[in-house]
């Protein structure tokens, strides 16, 4: 199955990959059925997860219901234990204007639903987003929203620098965003190559053939660079080890939080 999904993973364009995903989602949720593990983001439990990766293959990562990765559990368990973002009172506060770039399956609807946000999502490319759009070149006015979701988004971008500028305009004073992304922290250095064109080896150096760097530990100073205030939040640390199995979560996963 490993070696299937590699293939899947590294054939199939992008947007294919994610109108192809909604027909095979249902069948592996049904036959995977157990209570060894639970999805947190619809509650759903399974005798094992799927594996997922483009390069190296991680085991029991993919929720078969939601096809949440460790990286959207572990935003979902924030968002919903540590902010206001699924529970803010609209009678005594206005509503959240947020902005999701690239939103993720396990979200879309979710966050569509709520009625306590005024929910935008963009992306070049994704044949689920709302509004189709450059990240560094964006077509929303300057201070426009409370909170901003980009999550494994800048290590697509060439110009990173150029797509944090736009973030931190869009935001409102006083807002808040997750920046996540594919993350090296026994690296100083953030490391870049664009000498690297074969797919194959992209893959196998970068994580992925369509990524342009691997971030180090200077990606949370470069974000500071552009003005955000940063919270590098290790939230598996107030979780035990129970529920970071239980839910399939990667231990030490830092959370970039960001302020303006």
């Amino acid at each position: 199955m490993k070696k299937l999904f590699k293939i899947i993973l590294n054939t199939i364009p992008r947007p294919l990959l994610i109108r192809l995903s909604y027909v095979a989602r249902p069948i592996l949720a049904f036959f995977l059925k157990g209570n060894t593990y639970t999805d947190p983001i619809d509650g759903k439990s399974f005798k094992t997860f799927l594996p997922y990766g483009y390069g190296n293959q991680r085991n029991n990562v993919l929720s078969p219901s939601t096809l949440s990765l460790e990286r959207h559990r572990l935003l979902w368990l924030y968002l919903n234990n540590e902010t206001d973002f699924f529970s803010r009172d609209t009678e005594s506060s206005s509503a959240l204007s947020v902005l999701h770039f690239a939103p993720e399956q396990c979200f879309l609807k979710r966050f569509r639903k709520l009625k306590n946000i005024n929910y935008t999502t963009t992306d070049l490319l994704s044949p689920i987003a709302d509004v189709k759009a450059d990240i560094c070149d964006l077509p929303f006015e300057d201070n426009s929203y409370d909170v901003i979701l980009c999550n494994h988004v800048l290590e697509h971008i060439p110009d990173d620098t150029k797509a944090m500028q736009e973030l931190y305009r869009v935001m409102k004073p006083g807002g808040y965003g997750i920046f996540q992304i594919p993350q090296d922290l026994n690296r100083a250095k953030t490391f870049e190559d664009d000498t690297i064109t074969d797919k194959a080896e992209r893959a196998k150096i970068f994580g992925q053939y369509d990524h342009v760097r691997v971030y180090g530990r200077d990606y949370f100073d470069k974000l500071r660079s552009i003005g955000f205030k940063v919270e590098e939040v290790d939230y598996t640390a107030s979780l035990s080890d129970e529920d970071i199995e239980k839910y399939c979560l990667a231990k030490g996963e830092i959370i970039p939080v960001v302020y303006k």
